[in-house]
């Protein structure tokens, strides 16, 4: 005998139960066969400092594996050297001028939205472990959330033991390393580790960055753990992203806009859909990095971002992506207080120092705390005697109003070609494309507090060591 249910079905023509089959159903599937995302973000991590970027010495076997099985980007830059504006970057869409986080410890503007909502509207689980957003807080579209950034691996492991998911997995792991302070113990000798050319070799100095190595490779480690967490829970069914938020706390690094701040790694798999061992001159930005996962993921991310999505040059359509580059920065509370600017176009960064009457400063060499700036001593030392040092130490801290670098002659943006006659052309093109930017930005071009002026000496802040 037939149920209630049975009878009404039976009532139901079979041609419109094959509609309801046809709009049902897939819904149901779609969720269950959209791809699983990891992303992956280290901490202040230069780029030169790993093996897919160049370093002979630095140990990074799991990017290795990373960039064999899919695209490694050699253009890709943050939209400003510091954790809060950035992060807040990747999770908006939006350049901190937009965003209003502009500063470091900030917080983004009222009714600012957040990207990862769009991900939980299609059905992900949004799982954050470790330091996404800045501060290890939640985030607006997170559905869990673990601050703490150490052994992020056992956490994800214990979060999804038990948990059979329909639907698709968006996992966010931040690891901490090589932020300051570096581990004590180091895994490189300090004597033979080779150092920036724009460094003054100390001993100190090399302990520092035999230090900075150390926990370059235990981020890695680290990495390798997520990697093969995913391989096991996802088999082939997942995007994985990996990437730094800026480069690492040294002299010229972060809280600069030059190439060893701004410009970090960036590789991407998607087994069966990115063609795996490519390398991209294509030029993204971090803005682009959530766009462009939605894009994947078959969504679509609002139109008014700045970001946009790079899935064409993932997916083999096309081999660019910007022609412009443009990065901010504006400082971080009392340590650094110095606004800047700049754009890249082709070969060429013009980079626009906003208060050139003012000492670029920050944490490293206001407080010179052991396992982060205490080498700073010896380079005031060797100031002192040795020329080329006291020329190292003045470029740090004071710099031009304008500043023009051929990156294909000059990678690492010693040689100014600003005040050059033969570039007068080149740099007003790039001016002009950098001030219509920032006023499309309605960017106020200011610093966030009154900065330190090259009339008065440098504030002495290390008895806040």
């Amino acid at each position: 005998m037939k149920t209630s249910t049975e009878r009404k079905a039976s009532l139901i023509p079979d041609n419109v139960l094959l509609v309801l089959l046809v709009v049902l159903v897939p819904r149901s599937l779609q969720a269950a066969e959209l791809p699983n995302i990891v992303v992956f973000i280290s901490d202040d991590l230069g780029r030169l400092e790993t093996s897919i970027h160049g370093s002979k010495e630095v140990r990074t076997p799991t990017m290795d594996r990373l960039a064999a099985a899919g695209m490694t980007f050699d253009n890709a830059y943050v939209a400003s050297p510091s954790c809060c504006p950035n992060r807040y970057s990747l999770l908006t869409g939006l350049m901190p001028a937009r965003h209003g986080a502009h500063p470091n410890h900030s917080q983004p503007k009222t009714g600012t939205r957040f990207l990862m909502p769009l991900l939980q509207a299609m059905g992900y689980h949004i799982a954050s472990f470790g330091k996404v957003a800045h501060g290890r807080r939640a985030f607006a579209g997170c559905d869990y959330n673990s601050p703490q950034a150490r052994e992020m691996s056992k956490h994800v492991r214990a979060h999804f033991a038990d948990q059979e998911r329909d639907g698709p997995i968006c996992l966010m792991v931040g690891d901490r390393r090589p932020h300051v302070a570096w581990s004590k113990e180091s895994t490189y000798d300090p004597r033979r580790v080779s150092l920036p050319s724009h460094f003054i070799d100390t001993p100190e100095t090399r302990e520092h960055w035999a230090r900075y190595l150390t926990d370059i490779t235990g981020m890695d480690e680290e990495l390798g753990r997520i990697y093969d967490f995913a391989k096991r829970r996802f088999g082939e069914n997942f995007i994985f992203l990996f990437t730094s938020d800026h480069g690492g706390q040294w002299p010229l690094g972060k809280w600069n806009l030059y190439d060893s701040g701004t410009r970090i790694p960036l590789v991407v798999v998607w087994p069966g859909h990115i063609v795996a061992g490519q390398r991209t001159d294509a030029m993204v930005s971090w803005v682009d990095i959530l766009p462009t996962l939605i894009d994947l993921a078959g969504g679509d991310a609002p139109g008014d971002i700045d970001g946009k999505s790079f899935a064409p040059v993932l997916l083999g359509k096309t081999k660019a992506h910007r022609d412009k580059i443009f990065t901010t920065h504006t400082g971080d509370g009392a340590m650094n207080i110095f606004p800047i600017r700049s754009v890249r176009m082709g070969q060429y960064k013009y980079i626009h120092n906003l208060r050139p009457d003012a000492w670029h400063t920050n944490h490293s060499d206001r407080h010179r705390k052991d396992g982060a700036g205490a080498y700073w001593d010896s380079w005031d030392e060797a100031a002192k005697s040795d020329p080329r040092a006291a020329a190292m130490v003045k470029r740090y801290y004071t710099r031009p109003e304008f500043e023009l670098f051929d990156l294909d002659r000059d990678p690492f943006e010693l040689d100014n070609l600003a005040g050059d006659s033969a570039y007068q052309k080149k740099l007003a093109k790039l001016r002009s494309a950098l001030a219509s930017w920032t006023t499309s930005q309605d960017d106020e071009l200011l610093p966030h507090r009154d900065p330190y002026l090259t009339s008065e000496p440098l504030p002495d802040m290390r008895r806040s060591r």
